[in-house]
């Protein structure tokens, strides 16, 4: 019948999303790299790391690298209390932290209503963008977080 779709680059037709805060803006990351969310912990520092790797932690033997968005990206001034959290992350079968300002919500979406990133206009570098979407009244950032944890541009990972 004609009314099938051939060829479709869309490998499911919704996918589930979980939303987290920067500063003024939400932004949301595939919620199937998502390993758990917790709160954030004192860190051993390490020699010489960047300022936005605020250390290490050892969460069940294993030893994951905390890195704070904010301070990577610029985006309003860091604080670590009680309200802080830390999303911890499954990246190609290594465990990240990102430190956030908050954990919103979990979000579905279909594929076409993420539309493209613009260049310009938000502290991510478009090639870590999938793009946006609107939520209720706003809009949400759509993050790869795969390809941004994995960059050279964060280290994290040797390069093959």
């Amino acid at each position: 019948m004609p009314s099938e779709q051939q060829g479709s680059a869309s490998t499911m037709p919704t996918r589930e999303f979980l939303t987290f805060v920067l500063g003024d803006e939400t932004y949301a990351l595939d919620i199937m790299t998502v390993k758990e969310i917790r709160g954030y912990e004192a860190t051993t520092k390490i020699a010489n790391a960047p300022d936005f790797i605020k250390g290490v932690i050892n969460l069940r033997g294993d030893i994951v690298p905390i890195i704070d968005l904010r301070i990577k990206f610029g985006i309003g001034e860091p604080t670590y209390n009680e309200w802080t959290i830390v999303i911890m992350l499954n990246i190609h079968e290594r465990i990240v932290g990102i430190v956030v300002d908050g954990v919103s919500d979990v979000m579905n979406l279909e594929d076409e209503e993420v539309k493209p990133a613009p260049e310009f206009g938000v502290a991510f570098d478009s090639k870590y963008l999938h793009g946006l979407a609107t939520l209720e009244d706003h809009m949400v950032i759509i993050v790869d977080i795969e390809a941004l944890i994995s960059s050279d541009e964060l280290g994290l990972f040797e390069t093959a």
